[in-house]
């Protein structure tokens, strides 16, 4: 598949997002509702790319996956660091990019053993189901890191 094929799909699941992608950023930091905050913000952007409201219950079920995606993060860094800095969304012909920045330099691990029947611990699990990649990174310049998970669109 070309890259133009690529991005006919894209802008035919983003209609409203231009080819060269788009980024959003929410500052979290000190705020109240953290996680509300942040899936509203993803919410109003998936809105604005088109990815939502939709009849297709394939991109529905996609868009509802980003949301909790974005609810497992955010909710990882209130719990587990001093709480998020940053929510960063990253749109482009092919993938939707997640970015969650706190300021806690260890890098998160899904809990070992599994356990399906605990109350807790399934965050990053989810997360691995739900995201086609995820992963952290340290920041080059600055204690602390990003956690990311991407989402890749469909293609036809």
């Amino acid at each position: 598949m070309s890259v133009s094929d690529l991005e006919a799909v894209a802008l035919a699941v983003l209609p409203d997002l231009p080819a060269h992608g788009q980024i959003r950023r929410l500052a979290l930091s000190g705020t109240a509702g953290t996680v509300g905050r942040a899936r509203d913000h993803t919410r109003r952007a998936l809105h604005d790319w088109g990815w939502l409201p939709t009849q297709d219950p394939d991109q529905r079920a996609r868009a509802d996956d980003v949301l909790l995606l974005v609810s497992e993060l955010v909710t990882n860094a209130c719990r587990h660091t001093d709480g998020p800095e940053h929510l960063t969304l990253r749109a482009t012909p092919t993938r939707l990019r997640i970015e969650v920045t706190d300021t806690d330099p260890t890098h998160p691990a899904p809990r070992r053993p599994h356990l399906a029947t605990s109350l807790g611990g399934h965050g990053l699990h989810t997360v691995a189901l739900l995201a086609s990649r995820w992963g952290s990174a340290p920041h080059p310049d600055r204690p602390g890191k990003t956690v990311w998970a991407e989402i890749d669109l469909p293609t036809p």
